[in-house]
């Protein structure tokens, strides 16, 4: 019974890792913390103001960890006018402020990327 349900246990894995791989998209955008990036206390969707203010702190990094830490944000991706809520904070500690390229699946009924990996957006 227990070889049984092991090998039910990994045919399922297999298949949901599939499906994900299937479905995996790239996206590219800055870590920001919900506050800037859904305009709470921005006008621009970035870091800009507080920035000027320097009232949470002096770059996007430390304004995106101050905001995730002491406001109750969470971490997005801020990609243009889009912004995705991002569900592995275990993965993307660590980018806040960056610009970075996801690999990911979209739920669109949640806005919400499942990463698969996050890595420095390269200059050009």
């Amino acid at each position: 019974m227990n070889r049984f349900m092991i090998k039910c246990a990994f045919t399922c894995l297999v298949l949901i890792a599939a499906t994900l791989g299937q479905n995996a998209q790239t996206f590219h955008g800055e870590v920001s913390d919900s506050q800037c990036a859904l305009n709470v206390h921005s006008l621009t969707r970035s870091h800009q103001e507080m920035l000027k203010s320097k009232s949470m702190g002096g770059t996007a990094n430390t304004c995106a960890v101050y905001c995730i830490e002491h406001l109750g944000g969470y971490l997005v991706l801020s990609a243009g006018k889009n912004v995705y809520r991002l569900d592995r904070s275990d993965l993307v500690h660590g980018f806040e402020g960056r610009r970075v390229v996801v690999t990911g699946v979209l739920d669109s009924k949640l806005n919400q990327i499942h990463v698969l990996k996050i890595d420095l957006e390269e200059k050009p």
